[in-house]
Parts: structure tokens; C-alpha cells; sequence
């Protein structure tokens, strides 16, 4: 199942890309997902961060994820996204969005570990305000 939504995740991110030139993604902390030198800020590691794809840049998705090199100020970083971290793939241009919760660990690590994953009513949301300002 998880391959099914890998595919989507990637097709959607691709369609938008191709429609609006680019695409913002929203990536939730983890171990497994590297920014460079930089890394992730301290709100980033609870907020996650939102990182911004167009289609002149020159990037790789594999299997596994999105390997680039993006750009914070001045300063270019190595930055690899696992598919698995990707919670929401948006284009404020085409007013859409695709959101997905966090996977769940593998069977087999017990129930405490399970229950510790699934969202809870008080986890922190990233809201995106898609309407544009008036100039």
C-alpha cells in the first residue's frame, strides 16, 4: 500500500510542478532526512519545514526520495527528502493541495510504539493560506 501512495505522492508532486512551475513541499523532521550542514532550525524539528521545487532546478526522485540542491539565503545545501517525511505536496497557483498522514512504523514493534505515531487532536497543523494578497 505504501508503494501505491509513494506513486501518488510523486505523480501529484510532478503534475502540480508541470502545471503551476513549481511546487512547495512540506517535510516533517526526521533522522533519515538531511539539509545539508544547516539541518533542521529548533521550530523546524516540530513544525517541519516547507522547501520549494520549480522546474529549472535540477533534482532526482527515486525510489526512495527527492535528492537536491536547494538553496537557504546564500548558501546551497545537500539536502535528501525520504518520500515517507513528505506530508503535503502544494501550489498556492493552482490553489490545491495533497496531504497525507505519517506512515506508521513496521508490525512488530510493539503497541506502545504504535500508539505513540498516531496523530493526537492536539499535534501542531502547518496551515497554508492559498489566497493571494492584493496589491
Amino acid at each position: 500500500m505504501a508503494g501505491n501512495l509513494d506513486e501518488l505522492r510523486k505523480q501529484v508532486f510532478f503534475d502540480m510542478l508541470k502545471l503551476a512551475g513549481r511546487v512547495f513541499v512540506a517535510v516533517s523532521y526526521g533522522d533519515d532526512v538531511v539539509i545539508g550542514k544547516r539541518g533542521f532550525l529548533p521550530p523546524e524539528k516540530e513544525k517541519g519545514i516547507i522547501l520549494v521545487f520549480n522546474q529549472k532546478m535540477n533534482f532526482t526522485w527515486d525510489d526512495g526520495g527527492i535528492t537536491a540542491t536547494l538553496v537557504f539565503g546564500t548558501t546551497p545545501e545537500k539536502c535528501y527528502i525520504p518520500q515517507r517525511r513528505i506530508m503535503t505536496i502544494f501550489s498556492p497557483e493552482l490553489n490545491a493541495q495533497f496531504s497525507t498522514f505519517p506512515q506508521q512504523e513496521t508490525a512488530g514493534q510493539g503497541a506502545e510504539k504504535e500508539e505513540a505515531t498516531k496523530p493526537s487532536s492536539d499535534e501542531k497543523v502547518i496551515k497554508v493560506d492559498f489566497g493571494r494578497k492584493k496589491q
